[in-house]
């Protein structure tokens, strides 16, 4: 007596949401590029005479794309349902909108970094 544990007509059934799964070097490739720009976010560490302007206009678009890139590849989000890519980016709008809110409420922006605007 055999028996068998997937149907045949399982087998030949195709489930048009499996997406392409990435390849180990597509994943090397990722990880290769946060490497990079998390050096990138670390080399500010050693700017000596950067102001706060000037580190929150460059470590914030670095955020915004490790954030892009994790949730894009390693959450697989680039393939699920967009209405998850959503809730992501909503979360990522409101902590960013939050986040410069409370610098503001603190005065964390000195007035010495906007005095270029007053001619």
């Amino acid at each position: 007596m055999t028996t068998t544990t997937v149907s045949t007509a399982a087998e030949h059934e195709v489930d048009e949401t499996v997406h392409d799964h990435p390849s180990d070097a597509k994943y090397v490739k990722i990880a290769a590029i946060l490497a990079v720009i998390t050096a990138a976010e670390v080399s500010t560490y050693f700017w000596k005479s950067a102001g706060t302007l000037a580190l929150v206009l460059v470590l914030f678009p670095m955020m915004i794309a490790k954030f892009a890139i994790v949730t894009g590849y390693f959450m697989h989000l680039k393939y699920d349902n967009p209405i998850f890519k959503r809730v992501f980016v909503f979360g990522l709008v409101l902590a960013t909108v939050v986040y410069m809110i409370t610098l503001t409420a603190f005065n964390y922006f000195d007035d010495i970094y906007l005095r270029f605007l007053r001619g």
